[in-house]
C-alpha cells in the first residue's frame, strides 16, 4: 500500500488539475516559459480566466514565475507533468492544424471517458 502522505498528495493534485480550462493552461505552457498572452493566444481564453487559474497553478508551485522587463513569464516546475498527462490518454500535445495525434493507446477508462461514456 501506498503512503497516506503520497495518496494525500496525489488526491490534491488531481484536485487542483480538475478543470479544463488548468488544463487548457498546462498544455499551452508546455516545456516553455509563456507570458499570460501567449497562453491566451493558445487556449483562447479571456485574460481574467487566464490569471485566474495562473493564480492556484503558481500558489502549488506546478507553475513557476520569470519577470522579462514588464513581462511575467509562467512555466512548469516540472515540464515532464505534460508528458505524464498526454500518457494517460495517449494523445500529443503538438498539433497541427487542430488535430491531435496519438503517440500511444490510452487506459482502457481513458477510452471510455474520450468517447463520452460514463
Amino acid at each position: 500500500m501506498m503512503d497516506e502522505k503520497v495518496l494525500d498528495s496525489l488526491s490534491r493534485l488531481f484536485k487542483l488539475l480538475n478543470d479544463p480550462n488548468r488544463l487548457k493552461i498546462l498544455f499551452a505552457i508546455g516545456k516553455e516559459m509563456k507570458s499570460v498572452s501567449e497562453i491566451m493566444d493558445e487556449t483562447s481564453l479571456p485574460q481574467t480566466l487566464v490569471s485566474f487559474h495562473l493564480r492556484p497553478l503558481r500558489e502549488s508551485g506546478i507553475v513557476l514565475t520569470e519577470r522579462k522587463g514588464a513581462f511575467i513569464y509562467y512555466g512548469l516546475a516540472e515540464p515532464f507533468l505534460v508528458d505524464v498527462l498526454t500518457s494517460l490518454c495517449g494523445i500529443s500535445p503538438k498539433r497541427t492544424k487542430g488535430d491531435a495525434q496519438i503517440i500511444c493507446p490510452p487506459m482502457q477508462f481513458m477510452r471510455k471517458w474520450m468517447k463520452g461514456g460514463d
